[in-house]
């Protein structure tokens, strides 16, 4: 399971054309692994995001890049955080994961939600169906996945989704399957299928949320007889990390203001909602931050580094300091 995630969000890097592209991204790749990440992650959109920068900038495809990256590194569990549940079928789901289980030799993990990035829905021709619709569809492409991971032939004929005596071979390398990930916030629906189907839960709320998630989490846990325990819970986190406090904040601020936000004449009550999903300072400022985050009650964290994340020196350095405070 996950104590330190390391998820790249960024492929924009400065100077690289995109013939080089991979080898960068299978640098910063190895660089964290090396530095003692248990997971790396990349984010399954194909347009960048608006707080990461315009949508135009360069997004590889998450599953062709995992499988490349399973080539090149070693001990790092793979997966995205998280699929959309509209972008594929979830029998071809089930086999894309189960390919990548193959390919890093039990490494793979599905991480899934049920998707909300409308844009790039409209742009690529991909149906951007209600939230109830979206959930409805999470909720049978987790059946079928689970069960083709299991080697369980499945026949289902739900409302959205359909398979006939669904085969699924090679069979995952991992027993029962790769892990599930369900990331999200939302307490009704999202965390309660955490409690159902998942042994992962990625919040994306701020940090001063998450005691209530976890309360909510195991609510719906005593619901369905099920231990909160067995469910390995992160949250997702923004890192700046510098040398000194001064240059982390310079850093924060220069990337911030690239995406239209000035966070200096920001009021109180945005910079506190900023604040609450960024680790901002130097080494040992950011220890701190990440103990006290995790002693909130989660297993460990995923975070991303938007500002330094085409440095892989600048990317082994937060994941050491992010390792050792995890412990």
């Amino acid at each position: 399971m996950i104590k330190v995630g390391y998820q790249m969000p960024n492929f924009t890097f400065p100077g690289i054309a995109p013939e080089r592209l991979f080898e960068k991204v299978a640098e910063v790749a190895v660089a964290a692994e090396e530095a003692g990440a248990d997971t790396v992650m990349v984010m399954d959109h194909f347009y960048q995001l608006p707080l990461l920068g315009p949508p135009d900038h360069e997004m590889l495809e998450s599953y062709t890049l995992l499988g490349a990256l399973a080539a090149r590194t070693k001990t790092a569990k793979l997966g995205t955080l998280v699929t959309g549940v509209t972008y594929r079928n979830p029998a071809i789901l089930a086999k894309i994961v189960t390919t990548l289980d193959v390919i890093s030799s039990g490494r793979a993990f599905l991480g899934i939600g049920a998707a909300w990035f409308d844009v790039e829905h409209a742009g690529l021709g991909v149906d951007f169906p209600p939230v109830k619709e979206r959930f409805e569809r999470l909720e049978e492409a987790l059946h079928i996945c689970r069960a083709m991971f299991r080697g369980e032939r499945p026949t289902i004929e739900g409302k959205h989704y359909r398979v006939q005596d669904a085969i699924n071979s090679p069979a995952p390398v991992q027993a029962g399957g790769p892990p599930i990930m369900i990331g999200g916030q939302g307490e009704k629906k999202t965390l309660r299928l955490m409690a159902q189907q998942a042994e992962m839960a990625n919040f994306t709320s701020g940090f001063d949320e998450i005691p209530r998630k976890l309360e909510v989490l195991a609510a719906h846990c005593a619901d369905v007889g099920r231990d909160p325990a067995t469910i390995n819970k992160t949250s997702l986190s923004t890192v700046v990390q510098a040398p000194s406090m001064e240059e982390a904040v310079a850093l924060r601020n220069g990337f911030l203001n690239a995406r239209g936000l000035d966070f200096e004449t920001l009021d109180e009550a945005t910079q506190a909602v900023v604040s609450a999903r960024l680790i901002v300072g130097d080494p040992d400022a950011v220890g701190d931050q990440v103990q006290r985050l995790v002693a909130l009650g989660l297993d460990g964290i995923t975070f991303n580094l938007p500002a330094t994340g085409h440095d892989p020196d600048a990317v082994g350095a937060t994941v050491r300091t992010v390792a050792k405070a995890v412990g």
